[in-house]
Parts: structure tokens; sequence; C-alpha cells
């Protein structure tokens, strides 16, 4: 019997780790991203990585999850390490985080539409999408990663480290 597939990270003693996989889908001067009706900020589309799973596969995968579409990776954009005290997030209230992700720019095609209809993320929130203007990026909802406000409109061909304390 084949085991669940396990996230790649810890939860202990007060101290949460995440790896993680995510997508940068532009569109006409636009970001796509998530939001759901718990968090008051907007997040980008991806998740945590499988024990065993490249983080290609798992931004694939996770694309497909939360659009519908199928897209593949144009290349890895942002390699970000970010250490933060959760202030919103049930669970993670006051706790010492520590995420890594592997942000990748994604081959979108809008002749093939997403899915609109709401989905449930693990904890159970409906989640929606939301195209973001770049020029608008974090103005009147905060929205994660930070960098992308200046990042997303200079974008560079080699990918970008990135570390912020949040």
């Amino acid at each position: 019997m084949t085991p669940e597939p396990r996230d790649c990270g810890f939860d202990d003693e007060g101290l949460w780790f995440r790896y993680r996989a995510a997508a940068i889908i532009l569109h006409d001067g636009n970001v796509l991203m998530a939001g759901n009706d718990s968090d008051s900020y907007l997040y980008s589309i991806g998740g945590a990585v499988h024990h065993g799973e490249s983080a290609v596969d798992a931004v694939r995968r996770e694309v497909l999850e939360e659009t519908g579409v199928e897209m593949e990776v144009d290349r890895l954009a942002f390699i970000h390490e970010n250490f933060f005290t959760d202030s919103e997030s049930p669970g993670l209230i006051g706790r010492q985080c520590h995420e890594v992700t592997f942000y990748f720019l994604m081959k979108y095609d809008p002749a093939i539409p997403l899915s609109t209809e709401p989905s449930l993320t693990s904890l159970g929130d409906v989640e929606r999408h939301v195209w973001v203007p770049l020029s608008d990026y974090g103005r009147g909802r905060t929205a994660y990663p930070t960098f992308f406000a200046n990042e997303l409109a200079a974008l560079r061909p080699a990918p970008k480290w990135i570390t912020t304390h949040e």
C-alpha cells in the first residue's frame, strides 16, 4: 500500500518550517493570486512540496489543483527564504516560522480558461483567485510575498535569492 504523500516540513516545539513551490502567473500586467474568507491577505498560488517530489512537479501539481489548468514551467524566478511570526493563521499565531519557496514563472495561455469555481484549502476555507494589477500589488489589501510589488515588474533572466523577515 502506498502511503499518503507527506509535505516537506515540520511543526515541532513552537517551530514551524515548510518547503514550498509557488507559481507566478502573469497576464496583461496582472498576477494571479489567491485569497480566502478567513485571511485578510492574498497569497501566491502554490503549496508544500511532498517528500520525494521535485519543486517543478509540485508547482505543476498545485497549479492544476488550484486553477484546473495544466501549465508548464517557463523558469525559476525566485528562491525566497522567509522568516516570520504569524499573526493570523490558526495554529501558527505567535510562532516562529521559516519557509523556503521556489517561485516559478509559468507559461500561461489566456485562451485556456482558468477554473472559476472556488476550491477548499487544506483547512477547509473557501479559496478564490483574483488578478491583481502589478501597479496595485499590496495596496489596499496585503499580499504575500511582499517583494512581488517591486520584483515582478523587472523580472531577471536568472533566478534571484530573496530573504525576508516579516
